[in-house]
């Protein structure tokens, strides 16, 4: 039987969306034609639309199918000029979309029910990722084997959008956040987990988890748990848009969505051409060719599973969804069921992918 959130939790998470909840809904105008460029693929006497793609993180290759997609010509194919957006900690991504600053967005599906439940008009074209990456890691010298031995802890956690998955583990396990552990907010880098200033840390499985081995330590100097194995593991990585400029832009969205998959199972397919593209977009000095492999290899996993075919890529899986929205409404994230039918535009992507 899956628990409540107590009301303090509550006001955690409506928090984070309040500054959303009064962003302006109306009507978004066609993205500006800009002209081509004289390398562009596709055809190259047409202009080319600008389209802003804000990520939900700094750039790695988490997005490599976006880098591959703007790098192979898969973007210009379809007649668009992607501005490609950074995010980073601070970065709210749906707040970025309604307000206008970009065009389409990547975020959680965790994030959108929780912004659409607050009222903003934000829908999924397609579903990137099909697993939840999460994990909670500890120090072994610590001695925290159980959830509830979390209780009184510093835990730390990425705000803005992505720290639902943790609010349900902890209620999962009898912990309120605002009571029971100091919730610490969690930058991009491990650095507060190695210099023990938090006791518990958020890691994916294809990023911070391996930044942690690559640090020298083993898995076997770990306590690490697994959010997905806790029963409240959330669908991640979803390609949002605000409906209006959907209903406005229906064969931009489908050309934007079919570019953006393309350019993924490219990178599935030709990873080691595809981390060069990625290294080549990375900040100078924030991450190594080896690391970006590695992630790769785990997102391309959570991206293309096992029995997934390339046509699949983005495909809306009900059975995920209703759970995502189930776990996110039984632990008081959301006030009152998802409308899945409404907040999935499986119109585009089935275009897409024709």
């Amino acid at each position: 039987m899956y628990k409540t959130l107590k009301p303090g939790l509550l006001v955690l998470v409506l928090l984070v969306v309040t500054m959303l909840s009064a962003c302006s809904t109306k009507s978004e105008p066609a993205a500006e034609p800009v002209a081509a460029s004289s390398g562009g693929a596709g055809e190259a006497d047409q202009p080319l639309t600008k389209v802003k793609i804000q990520l939900k993180w700094v750039p790695q290759a988490q997005f490599a199918g976006i880098y591959a997609a703007k790098e192979k010509g898969f973007f210009a194919d379809e007649g668009i000029d992607a501005e490609i957006i950074p995010g980073g900690p601070d970065i709210v991504i749906e707040q970025q979309v309604v307000n206008g600053a970009a065009d389409v967005g990547i975020t959680g599906v965790d994030s959108l029910l929780v912004s659409r439940d607050n009222g903003l008009p934000l829908v999924s074209l397609a579903q990137i990722s099909q697993k939840s990456s999460y994990r909670l890691i500890a120090k072994k010298s610590l001695g925290i084997t159980d959830p509830a031995q979390m209780k009184g802890k510093k835990v730390s956690t990425w705000f803005g959008s992505q720290q639902f998955q943790v609010l349900a583990f902890m209620e999962k396990n009898g912990l309120d956040p605002k009571k029971d552990i100091e919730l610490v907010k969690q930058g991009f880098t491990m650095d507060q987990f190695f210099n023990d200033q938090v006791d518990v840390a958020t890691a994916t499985i294809y990023n911070e988890f391996h930044v942690v081995l690559e640090s020298g330590m083993k898995e076997s100097d770990l306590d690490v748990f697994n959010i997905e194995d806790a029963g409240v593991g959330m669908l991640e990585d979803t390609l949002i848009a605000k409906k209006d400029w959907v209903d406005n832009n229906r064969e931009l969205a489908v050309k934007v969505t079919r570019a953006i998959l393309k350019g993924w199972n490219y990178a599935i397919d030709q990873q080691d051409e595809t981390v060069d593209i990625v290294m080549s977009n990375v900040t100078d000095g924030s991450t190594t060719r080896e690391h970006q492999v590695t992630m790769l290899e785990e997102i391309a996993k959570l991206i293309r599973p096992e029995g997934f075919t390339e046509q699949q890529v983005g495909s809306f899986v009900d059975e995920s969804y209703t759970r995502t929205a189930d776990i996110a409404l039984n632990y008081g994230l959301i006030k009152k069921a998802a409308n899945l039918d409404e907040a999935l535009e499986k119109s585009i992507y089935e275009e897409a992918v024709k």
